[in-house]
């Protein structure tokens, strides 16, 4: 039998009786038992941990952790988890009370480089970088972000992850849910043309970083 890990948390409580509660380094990895022949690709094991997930953030905000740690014993978890304890402990005091939100935004006209219009490798991922970079979304749009959704936000983050879209990555108070959900009808009325994609809430993820 293995564990597929879910998240780090502050406390026991906050995991039990959702999933088990490993403790690691003065925090707790919250995870799942599964048999050591089920693939971690099965369509049933990711909707299972998907939904504890999901149950777990209702209760409290956690470190995500990515998906695919898994282990077979505490100490192990234990030793996966140890450099980065002081640091998570820290976040997780700092953030509780508060969950990421994303907000994904197409970028008009962008396209990924054909890989055969290249001589080597090197060229090829230089050329998706050059992309990702040149990647950008209507200045006016962005200024709409910027007055309905980043003064609710604690912070928040532009990223570009590829070369079709570019991404704002927030914290904020999960009390202000309802206010974020409203921003985002408001973003929708007033810019309809620009397709985009506000979720909430997330784990600590982008600002796991930190």
């Amino acid at each position: 039998m293995k564990s597929i890990a879910i998240g780090v948390h502050l406390r026991r409580e906050d995991i039990e009786p959702l999933a088990d509660a490993v403790p690691v380094a003065g925090l707790y990895l919250s995870a799942i038992a599964v048999a050591d022949d089920q693939s971690l690709s099965d369509r049933d094991l990711l909707v299972r941990v998907t939904s504890t997930r999901a149950a777990l953030l209702d209760r409290a905000t956690f470190v995500a952790i990515r998906y695919g740690f898994s282990f077979r014993a505490g100490a192990e978890a234990e030793a996966k988890c140890a450099p980065q304890a002081a640091r998570w402990k820290a976040l997780l005091e700092e953030h509780r009370h508060r969950v990421e939100f994303t907000l994904k935004v197409a970028a008009p006209g962008s396209a990924r480089p054909d890989r055969h219009d290249f001589k080597s490798g090197a060229d090829y991922i230089r050329a998706l970088h050059d992309a990702r970079d040149a990647t950008s979304i209507p200045a006016s749009f962005r200024e709409k972000v910027e007055s309905a959704i980043v003064p609710i936000a604690v912070r928040h983050r532009w990223v570009r992850r590829d070369t079709t879209s570019v991404e704002l990555a927030g914290l904020i108070e999960r009390e202000l849910l309802p206010r974020l959900a409203e921003a985002g009808e408001s973003l929708k009325m007033t810019a309809p043309d620009v397709p985009f994609l506000l979720s909430a809430p997330w784990p600590l993820e982008v600002f796991a970083e930190e």
